[in-house]
């Protein structure tokens, strides 16, 4: 029974997730703590190491979440469920690719889909980024925080530096602030 709950609940996450692994994580997150799968916080957790390991952070998720549910079996039905409607999407979206690319529906529809995929990132930085409750949303680790990433904003946009450069000059920053 599990393992068609995990089956059932990432093909749904999968089919009505758009704008990458990070929108998804507060549809993942709502299913799990639904179906009482794993705590908030070792959600969270899951989250991070998710985000450090190779690969999109959705489907690390799920696999995490499904071998926390039900051992390996959970991890490869959780995987199968949230990539399979990408596949199935890609597919078909693929053999009518030439007929729909000039179609102003599809632009226009991706477009309306900008500002709720970027209001499901900022909201799950903001839940990730202040987990821990006893951590002051006003605060002067928020300001550095927040100047850090606003730096990072602009030399990676007017300067284009590489994301990789400002993610290890970031480290180094947020080390010599934190600790």
């Amino acid at each position: 029974m599990v393992l068609w709950e995990l089956f059932i609940t990432f093909l749904k996450i999968g089919f009505m997730s758009f704008g990458g692994g990070y929108a998804m994580i507060p549809i993942i997150q709502h299913e799990v703590e639904q179906h009482e799968w794993m705590t908030t916080e070792h959600f969270a957790q899951s989250v991070a190491t998710a985000g450090m390991a190779p690969g999109p952070i959705a489907t690390n998720t799920a696999t995490i979440i499904g071998y926390q549910a039900d051992g390996i079996l959970g991890a490869i039905i959780s995987t199968i469920g949230i990539v399979l409607p990408s596949l199935v999407i890609v597919l078909i979206i693929s053999s009518f690719f030439y007929k729909i690319v000039q179609s102003k529906a599809v632009h226009t529809t991706f477009y309306g889909l900008r500002p709720i995929v970027t209001g499901l990132i900022v909201y799950a930085a903001i839940h990730f980024g202040f987990s821990d409750r006893t951590q002051q949303l006003f605060s002067w680790q928020v300001l550095f925080t927040l100047l850090i990433a606003a730096g990072v904003f602009i030399v990676v946009y007017k300067y284009k530096w590489h994301p990789l450069a400002t993610i290890v000059l970031s480290a180094l920053v947020g080390i010599a602030i934190f600790s």
